[in-house]
């Protein structure tokens, strides 16, 4: 069970990156990994911080989360032996720092500059180019820094996903629920009770979410953190990622590059709360409260998209059992649903 160390959520938390950093024993060196953008939105500044307290830091600035991104830092992980490896910025950049720090075992501290998701937490990472379209286990940081001053300034889409994620949860325990009564598969409630608690309290606070206030950001930030760390006591992607993210990698492999990963698992909440008999209409609502996609069309894709991603969601991941493996689920039932729920 990996479990960060230090988690410093607040307005101006970036200040103290060097005071943790060397609370931890990293007083030597450090690796800098972020995009163009991130760093100069807070990489720099880690930088800069870190140099002040006499640190040897390099950077390294990525665009994209795929093997050979991952692979670029692992050459720099091994030609400047840092002591602590630093992601600085949303999903990508943390998952390709996440990964490569894990495969060279050396640790890793996350700088979340968005909260479109809960890799800034969690010990997995999505890096294309892998065999599995889905995340791979890496290893869980050892601190997480979240200034929620620089996240509430990113666009709100990227919060508008990570509510989206969130969200997810309450589906994804359901599903690994089922598979624990049907195929004796191990539930740990624990894990399953802190996924569902950080769903349901980001569906309670939505309004102040969208008011986008430091306090409705903070509430996101720690749900996301929260899932990180039910993965974490899993051992696993269990409590928060089931059927609706299954489905969310089906479309992301034959639609549009154009929307987020919370966007989309959103939507396969909605419908997936519809085959398990929930409140799918509450989640719909909940959804269009934040200002989040409902259905396929705000994000230039079709009805036939969700119909045949939902066809081949099942067969993504045979060995995690859901409710599409359950109901198994015909083309025309498929569109049906997609109507229903006005996900299409």
């Amino acid at each position: 069970m990996q479990l960060p160390r230090e988690v410093i959520v607040g307005n101006g938390t970036l200040e103290h990156v060097a005071q943790i950093s060397r609370r931890l024993g990293f007083k030597e060196s450090a690796l800098v990994i972020a995009g163009t953008k991130t760093y100069n939105i807070a990489g720099k500044a880690v930088k800069e911080l870190l140099e002040d307290k006499h640190m040897t830091v390099d950077t390294l600035l990525i665009e994209t989360a795929t093997i050979k991104d991952v692979e670029a830092a692992e050459e720099k992980i091994r030609a400047f032996k840092p002591q602590i490896v630093f992601g600085v910025g949303g999903g990508t950049k943390i998952d390709v720092a996440k990964c490569s720090s894990a495969r060279q075992e050396t640790p890793f501290i996350s700088v979340p500059t968005t909260a479109s998701h809960d890799g800034i937490a969690s010990p997995l990472s999505s890096i294309k180019g892998f065999e599995k379209p889905y995340s791979v286990m890496a290893q869980a940081p050892l601190a997480i820094i979240a200034d929620t001053n620089i996240i509430i300034q990113a666009p709100w889409r990227f919060t508008v996903s990570g509510c989206g994620d969130v969200i997810a949860k309450l589906t994804a325990v359901k599903d690994w629920k089922l598979a624990h009564e049907e195929k004796n598969e191990y539930y740990g409630v624990y894990a399953a009770s802190l996924a569902l608690m950080s769903a349901k309290l980001v569906m309670q606070n939505a309004g102040l979410i969208r008011q986008r206030t430091e306090e409705g950001v903070e509430v996101l930030i720690e749900a996301l953190i929260s899932c990180g760390v039910a993965m974490s006591i899993a051992g696993s992607s269990r409590p928060c990622s089931g059927s609706e993210h299954i489905f969310s990698h089906a479309l992301e492999m034959i639609g549009s590059n154009r929307a987020m990963h919370g966007e989309l698992c959103g939507l396969g909440t909605i419908m997936m709360a519809y085959l398990h008999n929930a409140n799918w209409k509450r989640v719909k609502a909940t959804l269009e409260k934040m200002g989040a996609p409902t259905n396929v069309y705000e994000l230039g894709m079709e009805k036939e998209d969700v119909a045949k991603a939902l066809d081949s969601a099942a067969s993504i991941r045979p060995e995690r059992y859901t409710i599409l493996n359950k109901l198994k689920l015909d083309h025309e039932t498929c569109e049906k649903l997609a109507v229903a729920t006005g996900v299409a």
